[in-house]
């Protein structure tokens, strides 16, 4: 999930707004070393191994039990406290606008404040925009109980930022006492401290998403859910419909969801590998200012030479406009490091 507008343009003309976008990284690097490396989403290099998906989810419907065992097994895997909290949908970017009508009503909010804890991934604070609130974008947590609707993103991307539940509690109870609401992004929360979820208590004033696709490296299935008190997560589950998660998304996700022993390997694999990186990031002479075990984050006045020189390598990483002493780097995959450690050991990026 990415921060920032990033307003720098190819020879294309457009903006590259988010990562994973290597369309875009050629018309920039007509001449980069191929193939390329994506280092710039934060999506896990490690994809679940589901076992094979049968042809039946692809010529069928998804049955409704399916559907609600995906529910029951969610809510088993985030903690939450019961399967009607859980909605699932086809990725979480769909949710925030279901969640403001779901709350607010379907007529306009003009005059309605919302503030998004900021610097974090864009497309909420657009969305709120979009549906018609009067949008803050605030480094102040307090800040966000003025507010009718408050968005945090936690762990934060790109930072790594953690706020503590007894604040994010506190927080939505203060939002709920006038009608508002809190929205925690928990895309990242597989990777974070235990118990830093919200997810386990939620209640009027608060609701939480719960992204599939990045620590399970399927983010082309297009899962999420989210956990919000029953009445809302019904609601957002009859607007969208009996059929928004589709059966070759069902049946990875009926899998990862319960494979604990493959969870736990993981977050334990991606903290050695997060590790790895930040030591060739220091022989490099880069020091890791924040991050996720899927994503580190750099800042250093020599990030726009970094990241030109990795980019002419065909390596690309995340940079901020708005920021541009920023970069959010991935992991690498299995093959990957070599080259990337070559690139970094490269002197004349610094000259």
């Amino acid at each position: 999930m990415d921060q920032q507008r990033d307003a720098t343009e190819g020879k294309s003309g457009q903006a590259i707004d988010h990562g994973g976008n290597l369309a875009r990284a050629a018309a920039l690097f007509p001449q980069a070393l191929q193939p390329w490396i994506d280092l710039s989403t934060g999506i896990n290099p490690h994809s679940y191994p589901h076992s094979p998906i049968p042809t039946t989810a692809f010529s069928r419907l998804p049955e409704p039990a399916a559907l609600e065992h995906l529910r029951a097994v969610a809510a088993n895997a985030y903690d939450a406290p019961s399967p009607a909290h859980l909605a699932p949908a086809p990725g979480t970017h769909i949710l925030l606008p279901l969640l403001i009508e779901a709350v607010f009503g379907r007529l306009s909010v003009a005059g309605r404040r919302a503030a998004v804890l900021s610097p974090t991934y864009a497309e909420h604070a657009r969305l709120a925009r979009h549906a018609g609130f009067d949008v803050t974008e605030t480094a102040d947590f307090g800040a966000l109980a003025s507010a009718d609707l408050a968005i945090v993103v936690n762990p934060n991307n790109p930072d790594g930022r953690l706020i503590a539940p007894q604040d994010i509690f506190d927080l939505s109870r203060r939002l709920a006492a006038k009608g508002g609401l809190l929205v925690v992004d928990e895309a990242f929360m597989e990777v974070a401290e235990p118990d830093a979820s919200v997810a386990v208590a939620v209640h009027p004033g608060l609701a939480v998403l719960r992204s599939f696709g990045k620590f399970y490296g399927l983010a082309g299935l297009r899962l999420g859910f989210a956990v919000a008190p029953p009445a809302i997560a019904e609601q957002l589950s009859v607007r969208l419909g009996p059929w928004a998660i589709p059966g070759p998304t069902l049946h990875a996700g009926l899998e990862a969801l319960v494979d604990r022993k493959w969870q736990d390997a993981m977050r334990g694999q991606l903290k050695q590998e997060a590790g790895r990186l930040d030591s060739l990031l220091a022989g490099a002479g880069l020091q890791v200012s924040g991050g996720t075990s899927l994503f580190r984050y750099l800042v250093d006045p020599r990030a726009p030479a970094l990241f030109q020189h990795l980019g002419e390598a065909g390596i690309l990483v995340r940079r901020f406009s708005e920021r541009p002493d920023c970069l959010r780097i991935g992991l690498p995959q299995v093959d990957e490091w070599k080259r990337l450690e070559t690139a970094l050991c490269t002197e004349n990026w610094q000259s």
